[in-house]
């Protein structure tokens, strides 16, 4: 079994070691038996998504997306096809706000976007910096049996995202700020695209969370999607740990 994992812009989008998450998803896959392939593309390099099994896309800065998404935009057609077919998509930070409607600068200029999510980013006066505990909404873990209903990371963003009411955010700020420090919502699930503004990285902080992905990833496959459990021990003390912390301070 191979699932194939493609890092989209690496050389541009990695911040705060996003591309962890890309290490976690192959370890996570190869300690199954499963094996991960992985794939890296930036500026006009060829892609064909409808032949990926997880796109991630990490976060930078203001100068990095306004670049990027120009070259997002020629592609926009091809991608929204492929996550209308189900690709599993992970966003983090400037690549969530790339799927979105558009992203308003400080100084009023506004970027496009790509509109396939149904949120809008206006840079705000302040950053929002810090770790993070999101309660995860049911609608996120459905009834798949999960460990944890938490997800842990860090953040440091000045846009404030909003959604609407065609979006759904991935849970609650439990600490933290969240999508724009008001509404206690972070991050954001359409189909099987996730955007979120957890760094850190997110996904080996969040064992629970990458499985999640893998399963949606073969199920779309129509592979079996029950993976094998793993001896996650260590990372589930880690996990346990810092939301105790963070709970303490809040």
């Amino acid at each position: 079994m191979k699932l194939t994992i493609c890092h989209l812009y690496p050389d541009l989008l990695d911040l705060y070691g996003d591309r962890g998450n890309i290490i976690a998803l192959a370890a996570r896959c190869r300690w199954r038996g499963i094996e991960p392939v992985i794939q890296q593309a930036s500026l006009d390099e060829d892609l064909n998504f409808m032949g990926m099994d997880i796109l991630f896309i990490g976060g930078g800065s203001d100068r990095e997306q306004g670049l990027l998404v120009q070259d997002l935009m020629r592609r926009e057609k091809e991608l929204r096809r492929a996550i209308e077919n189900g690709l599993v998509v992970l966003c983090i930070c400037g690549g969530y706000q790339m799927l979105g409607k558009y992203y308003q600068m400080s100084n009023g200029e506004r970027i496009d976007g790509l509109g396939i999510l149904d949120v809008w980013t206006i840079a705000g006066e302040r950053r929002l910096i810090g770790n993070v505990v999101v309660d995860l909404s049911e609608k996120i873990l459905g009834d798949k049996p999960c460990k944890f209903k938490t997800l842990v990371g860090f953040e440091n963003h000045s846009g404030k995202t909003h959604l609407g009411e065609k979006a759904s955010p991935l849970g609650n700020v439990l600490f933290g700020h969240g999508n724009n420090g008001e509404d206690s919502g972070e991050g954001v699930r359409y189909l099987n695209v996730f955007g979120t503004y957890l760094h850190g990285p997110l996904l080996p902080k969040n064992p629970h969370f990458a499985d999640l992905l893998l399963e949606l990833a073969a199920k779309r496959r129509g592979l079996d999607n029950s993976l094998r459990e793993l001896d996650d021990h260590l990372e589930e003390l880690a996990h346990t740990a810092m939301v105790q912390r963070l709970l303490k301070q809040a």
